[in-house]
């Protein structure tokens, strides 16, 4: 921390001219960021959100109400953040990490552009994360799983103290559903540290309607807020324990002042926009893209696919980083898959591709499988392997879904 601390104080601190909502997790921590940056700006904030990785550019990770840092201002802050990182090299001390510039370069745009609320996502763990330099009004952790096992520790109740160290004095946390474990480390935590503990609910919103591949109507109930068949834009199962998530940190906001009534919320969720979380790409042939990276996320997925689609057979196109637990994801991923296309996730972590064929012949040995290195070939593969009523899935990294997004979008 001393790195990204000591960027800050030359740069003037500019993370501490604003409000902050700071949300760590294995998973969902771009939709509960995104609903709750979208909530706030129906409301009438001016929100910064940032946010990692990206799919298709750096500047996709920096945004004021749901618009891109622009290039110019992109550039000229990196100078300006370079020009300080030059005066830090001469005070002795180690150059930044890529992800702690871009974690300065956002404070800084935030600061420039004057927004009132800053949603702030974890780039990993969470005490020693780049991000865990600002007083949030309210600390998330939207839930615990394996992964980053190398960085966070082997059990997940390490994990589980790292994402806790978000968890400021007297500041308000907010727990997602977790395993019970992880939760008394929350909890633990949380008494330590007088932080007040609110457990994320997931009875507070209900469908009242049957789920869709476009999104889902639901009823929202809580002490706060009361709505009743409104249009969720985003869908699958998991996805309602990321609103419920939102839901219980905007209350605790709401009752601190800020201003957010139930039609900010109806504004806000029948507009929201998630790329590569169960994003159909195509309808003909049906071609849904998502970025799960680790077992928790594949379940999620497969389980929402499972209620949208009954029935129905996929071919999968997967690549999984090096470091990640690709046995774990391919087994949440077998189920009603019927062939399976293995590609080559861009990057350094995606030398080992091809180890992911042995895998899934040993959990699958029934299910056919092949390899393509070149991801667009791999989707251009799987398209042509579909059968009348399958559809193509393409998941496993955010490294893959990029260029196939990419090859599916500009096709």
């Amino acid at each position: 921390m001393e790195r990204i601390t000591r960027l800050l104080e030359l740069m003037g601190n500019p993370q501490n001219e604003y409000s902050c909502v700071h949300i760590a997790g294995t998973n969902g921590k771009g939709s509960t960021s995104v609903i709750i940056s979208n909530v706030l700006a129906a409301a009438g904030y001016r929100v910064g959100r940032f946010t990692s990785p990206h799919l298709h550019s750096y500047r996709e990770r920096i945004t004021i109400n749901n618009q891109m840092i622009d290039a110019e201002s992109m550039q000229q802050g990196l100078n300006q953040v370079e020009e300080l990182v030059t005066d830090m090299l001469a005070e002795g001390y180690d150059r930044p990490t890529e992800f702690e510039v871009l974690t300065a370069l956002a404070f800084w745009y935030f600061k420039v552009q004057k927004v009132e609320v800053a949603v702030m996502e974890v780039g990993m763990g969470g005490l020693y994360d780049s991000t865990n330099v600002i007083r949030p009004v309210v600390s998330i952790i939207t839930g615990v799983d394996v992964d980053h096992i190398n960085f966070l520790g082997p059990t997940l109740k390490d994990i589980a103290l790292n994402k806790a160290g978000i968890i400021k004095n007297g500041v308000p946390v907010v727990a997602g559903p977790m395993d019970e474990t992880c939760l008394a480390v929350i909890r633990q935590k949380a008494a330590a540290l007088d932080a007040k503990l609110y457990i994320s609910d997931t009875a507070v919103v209900s469908r009242s309607a049957a789920p869709a591949i476009s999104g889902q109507t639901l009823d929202i109930d809580t002490d706060w807020l009361h709505l009743e068949k409104i249009k969720f834009a985003l869908a699958g199962d998991y996805q309602l324990t990321n609103l419920s998530t939102a839901v219980t940190a905007l209350g605790i906001m709401q009752k601190n002042g800020y201003r957010i009534d139930p039609e900010h919320v109806r504004k806000a969720l029948t507009s929201l926009k998630m790329p590569g979380r169960l994003e159909i790409v195509s309808r003909k042939p049906l071609v849904i893209i998502d970025v799960a990276h680790n077992p928790q996320g594949a379940k999620a997925l497969n389980d929402s696919l499972k209620v949208l689609l009954p029935g129905r057979r996929r071919v999968l196109v997967c690549g999984v980083l090096d470091d990640k637990d690709a046995a774990g994801i391919l087994k949440n991923l077998g189920e009603n898959t019927r062939e399976m296309i293995i590609t080559r996730p861009e990057g350094i972590r995606g030398r080992d591709w091809r180890r992911l064929k042995n895998i899934w012949q040993n959990i699958f040995p029934d299910k056919p499988c092949c390899s393509e290195e070149n991801i667009g070939e791999a989707v251009k593969l799987g398209c042509r392997q579909l059968n009348e009523g399958d559809y193509l899935l393409v998941t496993g990294s955010f490294y893959v879904i990029n260029q196939a997004r990419r090859e599916l979008i500009n096709s």
